[in-house]
């Protein structure tokens, strides 16, 4: 299980490492000057950074920063729902609090790509889609993602028929699902 913690903590790390370079090639803020000149501020070569795409063995890039992560979070997604399912409550904290965190940032995850494709869907007509000759990974995370959902609702509702009541996000003192106090 630390494997898988420590996976998704290095799957985020490797999509914020990728979308770092993006923000910082934001154009320069120009102000317009009333008597002096406007110059253009330009970086030397030397400064500019141009990362070229992450490649695959078989030469295919990997497009989809969002996408690792999305991937990544789907066994403790399962293992939660699971859990879930079989007691009634979701994940224990674990040690440092490590597996209720990825719990939590693991729904965040998912439920963001799920609301982030429909809105896509109902603005554009169609999901995420991939670049040419990049790996599949957009669609991958999108259907995965739409799937968990589909299955975390599923269990949503077996929760409330199975145990009345749905625990709480954050464990409280006395709470059903709590071990504190």
């Amino acid at each position: 299980m630390h494997r898988i913690v420590y996976l998704l903590l290095i799957s985020w790390a490797d999509a914020l490492s990728l979308a770092a370079p993006a923000l910082r090639r934001a154009p320069p803020v120009q102000r317009a000057v009333h008597s002096a000149p406007q110059l253009q501020r330009t970086q030397p070569p030397a400064m500019q950074r141009t990362q070229p795409p992450a490649m695959q063995a078989d030469g295919r890039r990997v497009a989809g920063d969002w996408a690792v992560p999305a991937i990544a979070c789907q066994p403790v997604m399962y293992w939660s729902l699971y859990t879930l399912k079989t007691t009634g409550c979701g994940l224990p904290a674990g040690p440092f609090g490590l597996f209720g965190a990825a719990e939590g940032i693991s729904y965040l995850i998912v439920a963001g790509v799920v609301i982030a494709s429909l809105g896509k869907k109902v603005t554009t007509g169609s999901g995420f889609e991939d670049e040419p000759g990049s790996l599949p990974l957009k669609g991958l995370a999108e259907g995965l993602c739409f799937l968990t959902a589909v299955v975390g609702l599923a269990v949503l509702g077996l929760q409330i028929a199975d145990y009345g009541f749905v625990p709480e996000a954050v464990p409280v003192e006395g709470g059903r699902c709590s071990n504190i106090g």
